[in-house]
């Protein structure tokens, strides 16, 4: 039996080799690399050991050594067709008959790898050519130092429309190959082809082992470039067309770097676009990936997973804080939701409005970003905040509305038990919000929610004595963090809500220093403006509390407080929500006495 080789590449990218030798031998992991006894000899003490990033096993003591196939043909004595048609099967893949037309094909793979690779070496040449000179600072003043210029292969694409074309050429690829690898383009109005990365900043995107499979290029700003021919306008970034060895929906750029930091136990991090991943790489968070100019796909989704290590896999998607980032969040969710298995999930961060992970890491440094990661929501969590932030629910049929809203998401997932829990915490969670037993109080944004009779927000029994040194309820913190939120955000409310500014407790020493700050300031300059305002907060020290405060996770509990409020609108929802805080208080003690 004849399969071509990319066939076998593909069936091992899908397979996890120490999934497939778990079944069979008990492994512990060890690093990056998993350990056990060899079942090809007896030993007491394991020498045997599996790299799922290298996709082979070794054994130190009696020398075995293989793929996935060929643990199958040597574990379960079976002929190399036999062990690929079980493996095919595990990955739902049809195993190909190879005839004359494939082999061809399989050539043909292998000539367009050997282009692109020669093409990325052309490109990192060009970067350091004296006349590239432009290039070359622009990505050493975008904070890239060598040592990450050539880890990603970093290049410059020069302008000159034929000269890739005539070094390739000089190294026996045709004109046909160039066109197929997409480096080269025609038009009605050429004579020939032509290059089709000019000008620009190149990203080489390599495939899960590594080989160049296809380009992204970056304009340079306009002072460092020629001026753009009449009215039209290059877009900033341009990527390669899907080829033969390249389909976008399928690829993570930066996934052959960060599936050696998944391997070790490294965070996945999805950020949008490829200096954002290669910001994170240098500021230390390399496991960061982003898609190829798209949203996230299901088969990219389920690399993140592949890549992920330990029982529990939850990449990070990092997302700006505004409200195209918002909607991509959501996107995301949507496809995330049917594919959900046990221990797969997914966490949402939110960035400040107007910053990405590389804007972010050049001003505010590495441990503010951090920061957010940290604070990332559980998909469970962002679930709810996405269906109910900026909506009232104060009648019964908002709320079976909302109900209906839940089921309808939940039903998506397509994992019976993960199902079955996420029903019951959201209906847990939404019987909570709306319903008790003989009080009511008005929640965030004037909604009607509900709270058993003598029980406390914490969580504790009914009852149950104050005990000294217990924290604060989370809720009251908050709450005021979405009331400091609104008046940074807006500081031109503070004239009508000075007197509850001044009388709020926040029950937290960090978040009232911040307090008495935001009043003292904006009553000796009531006219400050939001950007002045957050200039002033940093210098003065209030850099982590912001970076707490002005960010999704406060904002999609109640929506008044976020940047892109209608202005005239704040202050009478930033007193209704205060009143309600101070009613809950007198009326329900966060914690009973």
């Amino acid at each position: 039996m004849s399969v071509p080789a990319g066939f076998l590449d593909e069936l091992r990218s899908r397979l996890t080799l120490s999934e497939i030798i778990g079944r069979k031998v008990k492994l512990v992991r060890a690093g990056r690399e998993f350990k056990g006894c060899c079942p090809f000899h007896r030993e007491k003490t394991p020498s045997f050991t599996v790299s799922d990033d290298k996709h082979f096993y070794h054994c130190f003591g009696c020398g075995a050594h293989g793929d996935a196939v060929g643990f199958l043909m040597q574990h379960d004595n079976l002929a190399f067709p036999e062990a690929v048609e079980i493996l095919a099967a595990q990955a739902g893949m049809q195993v190909p008959r190879e005839n004359p037309q494939d082999a061809e094909r399989e050539k043909g793979r292998r000539d367009l790898l050997a282009l692109m690779d020669e093409t990325a070496k052309f490109f990192q040449d060009c970067l350091y050519e004296p006349r590239n000179r432009q290039a070359l600072d622009y990505t050493h003043g975008r904070g890239l130092n060598e040592e990450i210029i050539g880890s990603y292969r970093i290049g410059f694409s020069p302008e000159e429309p034929q000269l890739l074309l005539s070094h390739l050429k000089g190294k026996g690829f045709s004109p046909q190959d160039m066109l197929a690898a997409g480096v080269a383009k025609t038009s009605d109005q050429s004579r020939g082809p032509y290059a089709f990365f000019r000008g620009r900043i190149i990203f080489p995107v390599t495939d899960r082992r590594g080989r160049c499979v296809a380009f992204g290029g970056r304009i340079l700003p306009e002072h460092l470039r020629p001026p753009d021919r009449g009215s039209f306008t290059p877009p900033k970034y341009i990527n390669s067309p899907d080829s033969p060895i390249f389909h976008k929906s399928r690829v993570l750029y930066g996934e052959a770097h960060a599936r050696m930091e998944a391997g070790s136990g490294g965070t996945l991090l999805v950020v949008e676009g490829y200096m954002d991943v290669i910001a994170c790489a240098a500021a230390g968070f390399k496991g960061a990936v982003a898609p190829m100019g798209t949203a996230l796909t299901e088969e990219q989704i389920a690399s993140l997973w592949k890549m992920a290590a330990g029982p529990v896999k939850e990449p990070v998607l990092c997302f700006d804080g505004d409200t195209a980032g918002r909607r991509a969040a959501e996107r995301a969710r949507d496809r995330i939701l049917p594919l959900l298995q046990p221990g797969q999930s997914a966490r949402f961060a939110f960035l400040p409005e107007g910053e990405d992970p590389d804007t972010m890491i050049r001003t505010r440094g590495a441990d503010s970003f951090r920061s957010v990661l940290e604070r990332a929501l559980p998909l469970s969590e962002f679930l709810w905040f996405s269906l109910t932030s900026g909506r009232l629910f104060n009648t019964p049929e908002s709320q079976a509305g909302l109900k209906k809203d839940l089921l309808d998401q939940v039903t998506r997932i397509a994992d019976r038990d993960v199902q079955q829990l996420y029903r019951q915490q959201l209906m847990q969670r939404f019987s909570q919000q709306f319903f008790t037993s003989n009080r009511f109080g008005t929640d965030q944004g004037g909604v009607r929610r509900a709270r058993p009779s003598g029980s406390s927000l914490t969580g504790g029994a009914r009852g149950t004595p104050k005990k000294p040194g217990r924290p604060v309820d989370h809720r009251k913190t908050l709450s005021v963090r979405i009331l400091l939120a609104a008046v940074i955000n807006h500081p031109h409310i503070h004239d009508e809500i000075e007197e509850a500014l001044g009388c709020l407790q926040p029950g937290d020493a960090a978040l009232d220093r911040l307090r008495q700050f935001l009043v003292t300031y904006l009553t000796a300059n009531p006219l400050t403006e939001r950007h002045k305002l957050l200039e002033v907060l940093i210098q003065s020290g209030f850099e982590e509390e912001i970076n707490d405060i002005l960010n999704e996770s406060v904002y999609v509990h109640a929506s008044f407080c976020g940047p892109r409020t209608l202005p005239e609108t704040v202050a009478s929802r930033w007193l209704a929500f205060w009143r309600d805080l101070e009613a809950r208080e007198q009326k329900t003690p966060l914690i009973k006495a």
